[in-house]
């Protein structure tokens, strides 16, 4: 019973820390590197990349719980964005 008490408190902790927030993504812009997107989201769930003839585009999605955000980088930069989590407001 005890482990069962300190394994939920452990979850309910790393769920409060996440970065995957509404206010986290209201931080990116359009032309921000990947780096910079790591400093503000951390390290990405899942992320793929693709060049052809010398453009380069990474899909990069943070995702926790119910809640999701993807970026598309082009040659490293932001190009496009999206917040999702059911519910809100975007």
């Amino acid at each position: 019973m005890k482990s069962l008490r300190w394994m939920l408190i452990a979850a309910l902790l790393l769920a409060a820390c996440t970065k995957v927030t509404q206010e986290n993504y209201a931080k990116l812009r359009e032309g921000m590197t990947e780096q910079e997107v790591h400093e503000i989201l951390g390290k990405p769930t899942e992320s793929s990349t693709t060049t052809v003839l010398r453009i380069s585009g990474t899909s990069s999605r943070w995702v926790s719980g119910d809640t999701v955000i993807t970026v598309r980088f082009v040659n490293g930069k932001i190009a496009l964005s999206s917040f999702d989590k059911p519910g809100s407001k975007k």
